[in-house]
């Protein structure tokens, strides 16, 4: 049974919506990650593994190959942003499905490294993206909220 309250949604707890939410978007900016990766790698030459996504250790700025893994980071929070609001579509919930992403690609980092991400460029990086994807998706989705509604389809008759 759906609940209508004063807005214009329905509100119901509706966890398959959140996962395949959740899902969705961590399979998208993985996949615009590992584009963005190689397109940037193609530019200079290099060539690009899942080390570069996931090994914490790549994340520096001491040569070309790490501030592109940088570059790339920081677009992909961009793109997150737009991919967020297609799919989230909630100014409220931006914040939740940007920190699940990044907490998610925590464990898989730990996992996937075993041992937990231990330098501080990583953690700034990752705090940075997930700064920048909330703060971008919020704008995106806010204009989108308060948009003017029309009532009526007909000619406009403004004077």
């Amino acid at each position: 049974m759906k609940k209508l309250t004063g807005s214009f949604r329905y509100t119901q707890w509706d966890p398959w919506l959140i996962l395949s939410q959740i899902v969705s978007i961590q399979c998208i900016l993985y996949f615009t990650l590992g584009i963005l990766l190689v397109i940037l790698g193609a530019l200079v030459g290099d060539t690009r593994t899942l080390d570069h996504i996931f090994e914490y250790h790549e994340i520096q700025v001491r040569d070309i190959g790490g501030r592109i893994v940088i570059s790339a980071f920081v677009i992909n929070a961009l793109i997150g942003s737009i991919v967020m609001w297609y799919i989230v579509e909630r100014t409220k919930q931006c914040m939740d499905f940007s920190c699940t992403w990044h907490v998610i690609h925590l464990v898989v980092c730990w996992y996937y490294n075993s041992q937990f991400p231990t330098t501080f460029s990583w953690w700034i990086l990752n705090v940075a993206c997930a700064t920048i994807m909330c703060v971008c998706a919020e704008f995106f989705c806010l204009r989108t909220e308060l948009a003017a509604i029309p009532l009526s389809l007909g000619p406009r008759t403004d004077l």
